[in-house]
């Protein structure tokens, strides 16, 4: 069965509201969130080794990602891309044993940090090698971060591991052909592609407009609410359709949307399937608060990783 679009009315409708959000959002402070860490390192080498790791753990309570993340930070030192050319887990890795964010333990990102190491030998860059096995005439980054998660965990991990099982790093790089959102390297993405108060446009070679949005709960939450997309569980095919949603707002740059709508959802803002409805939301009167008696999935549900 085919998807559905959003109607063309309602689409135009959401513009100019939508465009407001934006700009509210659209400056450094404007909220708590994991790319200011990012942003304190102004070389544009250190900035995707960080992204990367700050992007990986973007998963939970705001403050426990944040304090997580400073603790790999401590370890990278000032200058975490020349930290992460020289790593050697026989040396470096003690301090990272103790690591522990939710189910991801100092093994694990001990083996992060040396699947990045391969990659800059390889490539020179992040940047580079995710760009080697992209495909700039796709029309967004699915193929290109299939090929990137298969490279990335086809390094050998016997340094990090020895002979037992790769265990979690495979959590780092999900892969859409396994129905994944891919929440967190969309993320990586944005950050690292875009270039606005908020994203720092590290990297050059990727075109923002075959960006996917970051999905996680807000972003679904809200996306639902406006009618952005007609599924219901969490994917690739539902980060897809919200993108495609928004590309007709925006073609050159549909995910400069997903930050604020995030924060919309973290504010508690959002009235999708809530008691308050939209009552406090900035959006209210355009969106569809009881959302789950009216919205139908377009055909097979996707699970998402």
């Amino acid at each position: 069965m085919p998807r559905r679009r959003v109607p063309a009315a309602a689409l135009r409708r959401l513009a100019a509201p939508l465009d407001r959000l934006y700009r509210t959002f659209d400056h450094p402070e404007s909220a708590v969130d994991p790319v200011h860490l990012v942003r304190r390192y102004p070389a544009s080498e250190d900035r995707e080794v960080v992204g990367f790791c700050a992007a990986g753990l973007a998963f939970g309570r705001v403050a426990a990602v944040l304090e997580s993340i400073e603790a790999v930070l401590a370890v990278l030192g000032p200058r975490p891309a020349a930290f992460v050319r020289r790593f050697d887990p026989a040396r470096d890795a003690d301090a990272l044993r103790p690591f522990v964010h939710r189910w991801i333990r100092g093994a694990d990102v001990i083996a992060l940090l040396w699947i990045l190491k391969r990659m800059l030998a390889a490539s020179g860059s992040i940047e580079r090698f995710f760009l080697e096995g992209d495909d700039s005439a796709a029309p967004d980054v699915g193929p290109g971060l299939d090929r990137f998660g298969a490279r990335a965990l086809g390094v050998d991990l016997a340094p990090v591991y020895g002979g037992a099982p790769r265990r979690r790093v495979a959590w780092f790089f999900p892969r859409p052909a396994g129905g994944s959102a891919c929440k967190r390297l969309n993320l990586f993405l944005r950050w690292m592609v875009r270039r606005d108060g908020v994203d720092l446009g590290a990297w050059s070679g990727l075109a923002p407009s075959r960006l996917v949005v970051p999905l996680d709960t807000h972003v679904i939450r809200v996306g639902r609410c406006l009618r952005l997309t007609r599924y219901r569980s969490p994917g690739w095919a539902m980060a897809r359709e919200i993108t495609d949603s928004l590309r007709r707002l925006d073609p050159g740059d549909p995910v400069r949307y997903d930050f604020s709508l995030c924060h919309l959802g973290m504010m508690d803002a959002c009235g999708f399937e809530r008691p308050q409805r939209d009552d406090r939301c900035p959006l209210r009167g355009l969106c569809r608060p009881g959302g789950r008696r009216r919205l139908r999935p377009p055909g097979p549900l996707v699970r998402s990783r």
